[in-house]
């Protein structure tokens, strides 16, 4: 009787073994094709092709097509009004930022503890955040801020004119928008306190720990990369503020509040400027990424084990 004698496998070789990874790759290639050819033709290129706008003295019509070289950053680092606009949008930012980020933390920690209609909490914070810019605008300029039945002149008995008054617009302005937006930093929050373990919580109370002390040795430090997010998109936002301002003031009164995008807008769209509105679009662009880069690094310092 003959018994069966079993041949090992033979090794494949590094061809062979290289062989389905190279065609996984290939099918991976064209299953990203897709996004490439979106991200090429509606990010990569109007980049390129704003820059080399802003190198030219282009108008709104396409024509007078010649290039300046540097001409526009020049007379925009030299324009004052350039620089109002700047500064507005970095004051905007610094005031709206921080109540945006300590209010969506206390609201979030508010609605987390509390015990009863949840839902009707949530949606009331957030329910803001979901109406068009126009809406809000619409909203705050006919109930808020009229002087003569406005809700806060009648709530205060004062006669200000909030949006007509250089030292109280750019306030205004911080005001509606945070009314507007903090619901997004408020749901960020809410999701990231949802995550923490309850377990964490159980233990420092057995422990003895108060609720200030969980709240500091716990909440905050699990929250800081949510914080780190919150932040950063937030000065985002801030930093490209325009169509609740233009909505509402203009820019005005006395370009007290007119932030470097309306700036930018009315040099392309009123003063026929595409390649001089371009330089200024790029000047914010840098600003934006010098900020951008700023954050993130100082986070992930503080993140660091000392």
């Amino acid at each position: 009787m003959m018994t069966a004698v079993a041949v090992p496998a033979t090794a494949a070789t590094p061809a062979e073994q290289a062989r389905p990874r190279r065609r996984w790759t290939q099918h991976g290639m064209l299953f990203i094709a897709p996004f490439f050819a979106i991200y090429l033709a509606f990010l990569v290129w109007p980049l390129l092709q704003g820059l080399r706008m802003s190198l030219s003295s282009v108008n709104i019509a396409g024509t007078n097509d010649r290039f300046v070289g540097l001409a526009n950053y020049a007379e925009a680092f030299g324009d004052p009004r350039m620089w109002r606009a700047l500064w507005n949008t970095v004051v905007f930012t610094v005031l709206s930022t921080v109540p945006l980020v300590l209010l969506g933390l206390g609201l979030a920690l508010l609605v987390h503890n509390l015990r009863f209609v949840q839902w009707l909490w949530r949606l009331s914070f957030f329910g803001p955040f979901l109406l068009p810019s126009a809406v809000v605008s619409l909203l705050w300029l006919q109930m808020i801020y009229p002087p003569e039945y406005g809700l806060i002149n009648g709530a205060l008995g004062t006669d200000v004119l909030w949006l007509g008054d250089p030292s109280t617009a750019m306030w205004s302005m911080v005001l509606t928008t945070v009314w507007w937006t903090v619901g997004f930093n408020f749901l960020l929050y809410l999701a990231a306190l949802q995550s923490i373990p309850a377990h964490l919580y159980e233990a420092a109370a057995i422990d003895g720990a108060s609720a200030w002390h969980r709240l500091r040795s716990i909440t905050l430090p699990l929250l800081g990369r949510t914080t780190a997010l919150v932040v950063v998109l937030q000065l985002l936002a801030s930093l490209k503020v325009f169509d609740q301002i233009y909505l509402m003031t203009g820019g005005g009164p006395e370009d007290s509040t007119r932030p470097i995008i309306e700036y930018a807008y009315d040099a392309g769209f009123t003063g026929y400027r595409i390649g001089y509105a371009s330089a200024v679009s790029y000047i914010l662009f840098a600003l934006i990424v010098v900020v951008s880069l700023a954050q993130l690094r100082l986070f992930r310092k503080s993140e660091e084990p000392s």
